[in-house]
């Protein structure tokens, strides 16, 4: 996947990666975004001129490669570094015009765009970093010396633990999380909603397909992420991608077989327990 790095003397730093876009402008807030369906990173350029468009460029970064649409009323100049004889590529960008980013480094120039101190036009000057991510070889964490400021790792999505959305997980994973990786198929929807009804007291009207699909698209989207979804993607037959699902579920480990152990131990802890009451009741009747 890309990675797409932006910055600049007077925007904070922003990096987004492969199905994201980045909105850049004096007020982008006001415009919406040229592909809505992307998720979107708002960034306001608050030394921006009173001139300079509330939405002057977007970045889109696709899976392989990244565009800038440039939709200022001005003009700016797009400088991009890559290792070839001619060692740089310049671009003038106008309204409505698109442009590939190239790996590396690149720099974005809005002539004109930004006001200094002394209330002097000056230009805006954003440097942009486009990076190839191998997500099957991550890069070993920094051991010290990072910027204190920058803000901290995000958590990875997961599931709310015995939530709605955590049960149909675990009973979709469950071949994958005991090991049975030749299962022939994955479980059906009436299957699901049993195996939560015999772990949990509650199960959310599970026996209603409907939900039961509902809870599995929202799984996919944490498992796959937004861009390799195959609810989005359509790709194959629906038994193959709820398969798909079941065994990414637990390779990401958004459920595990801890969970699942600890369910079935609470499932015949209650058994046990409604055994004891029910014996109780009949000594009693007798």
């Amino acid at each position: 996947m890309l990675r797409v790095s932006v910055s600049g003397r007077s925007v904070a730093a922003v990096v987004v990666g492969s199905g994201e876009t980045i909105v850049i402008g004096r007020d982008p807030q006001s415009d919406p975004p040229i592909s809505a369906g992307l998720q979107t990173t708002f960034v306001k350029v608050p030394t921006a001129a009173e001139h300079t468009s509330r939405t002057a460029l977007t970045i889109e970064v696709g899976s392989e490669v990244a565009r800038i649409r440039f939709s200022g009323a001005g003009e700016a100049r797009l400088s991009s570094l890559f290792d070839a004889p001619a060692g740089a590529r310049r671009v003038t960008l106008s309204r409505g015009m698109v442009a590939l980013l190239d790996e590396g480094e690149n720099q974005l120039v809005l002539l004109r765009g930004a006001v200094d101190a002394a209330g002097r036009y000056t230009d805006l000057e954003l440097d942009l970093d486009i990076e190839q991510v191998d997500l099957t070889d991550p890069a070993e964490p920094p051991t010290g010396g990072g910027d204190p400021d920058s803000a901290a790792t995000s958590a990875a999505p997961t599931l709310e633990q015995f939530g709605r959305e955590w049960f149909v997980a675990l009973a979709l994973a469950e071949p994958w999380l005991v090991g049975q990786d030749d299962y022939p198929r994955p479980p059906s929807n009436r299957e699901i909603y049993e195996r939560v009804a015999q772990w949990n007291t509650y199960a959310w009207n599970l026996v209603r397909p409907q939900r039961v699909d509902d809870a599995i698209k929202i799984i996919s989207r944490l498992a796959f992420g937004r861009v390799d979804d195959p609810f989005t993607r359509s790709e194959g037959r629906s038994q193959n991608v709820r398969f798909a699902v079941g065994r990414r579920a637990a390779e990401v480990r958004l459920v595990t077989p801890e969970d699942l152990a600890q369910v079935q131990r609470k499932a015949t802890e209650r058994a046990a327990e409604r055994a004891v009451e029910r014996a109780r009741q009949a000594s009693r009747n007798d």
